[in-house]
């Protein structure tokens, strides 16, 4: 493994580039590890598919700056809606919602529900920013356990992934999932 692949810091101008065309890097987000990637870019998320060897069916969490990113996924958010969000968000909450048409369907995987989060993490909200909306499975190869360090994501995808930001060890669980039905939140892990 490489150690010039290994970064410290999620302000690094190396790593807000690579995700700005493309790139895959792994990170400590507020909740696990992620393979992160931007969520505009198909061929990226089909690539973390690819390392993960991640069922294609299977949707990812989308990790965003505000409530307002949620607009750029043809989704509509309803007033009862967007008020829990504010109550959740940002947090370690994951909110699936309803998306319209056929261009995100890379991220939805034909379930027609995108997840959202507002990462606690200030500084991962600010990379977000910089970087746009952030695709963020758990680092781990599907049916693995996620990774709590750097170390072990290295272990799962050595020199396929661009970089690795070097964080603490992390022991959370995965985010609480919840998802919008009929304009109701219903809980759909943790």
């Amino acid at each position: 493994m490489k150690q010039d692949k290994i970064i410290q810091s999620l302000a690094d101008d190396r790593l807000i580039k690579s995700l700005k065309k493309g790139g895959v890097a792994v990170l400590a987000t507020d909740t696990i590890y992620g393979v992160v990637a931007s969520a505009y870019d198909a061929e990226a998320v089909a690539r973390i598919y690819r390392l993960k060897k991640r069922n294609p069916k299977k949707p990812s969490i989308v990790l965003i700056a505000t409530t307002q990113d949620i607009s750029r996924f043809n989704v509509r958010v309803a007033p009862s809606v967007a008020r829990f969000l504010r109550g959740v968000w940002p947090g370690r909450v994951s909110v699936a919602l309803s998306t319209k048409g056929s261009k995100f369907k890379y991220l939805h995987c034909g379930t027609g529900y995108i997840a959202f989060r507002v990462p606690l993490k200030k500084a991962l909200r600010e990379l977000i920013v910089k970087t746009g909306p952030l695709v963020a499975p758990s680092a781990n190869i599907e049916g693995k356990p996620p990774a709590k360090t750097v170390r072990e994501a290295q272990e799962y995808f050595g020199d396929n992934v661009d970089w690795y930001v070097d964080g603490a060890r992390v022991e959370r669980k995965p985010s609480r999932l919840v998802k919008i039905l009929e304009g109701k939140p219903v809980i759909m892990r943790g």
